[in-house]
């Protein structure tokens, strides 16, 4: 079985960068999850999808991988390109692009 070491992405109800300073050891599922038929329930059998280990940098993710035998995949953050703006940018007097409505 194979793990993923990644840092998580900031959810969108986040302006700021918590709870993605650290990084995150999840196990691939081995088997598809199963609809129970009667209640609609999800369920699989595999006990290892529910373990996330969480590490404060990636080397010791990977260390603590090597050290328990854990066959591991790790995928690097993607840095966001953003230009910081203010509201009132907006509204300036000498803006590129007429602002209309």
């Amino acid at each position: 079985m194979v793990a993923r070491i990644y840092r998580p992405a900031k959810t969108a109800m986040q302006s700021g960068k918590g709870k993605t300073v650290f990084w995150v050891i999840e196990h691939e599922p081995e088997a598809p999850k199963k609809v129970e038929p009667l209640m609609g329930y999800t369920s699989s059998s595999d006990m290892r999808a529910q373990v996330r280990l969480k590490f404060d940098s990636k080397e010791d993710a990977v260390r603590y991988a090597e050290a328990n035998g854990i066959e591991y995949r790790v995928t690097e953050p993607k840095e966001q390109r953003r230009r910081p703006m203010a509201y009132s940018d907006n509204f300036k007097f000498d803006r590129k692009v007429p602002w209309t409505h």
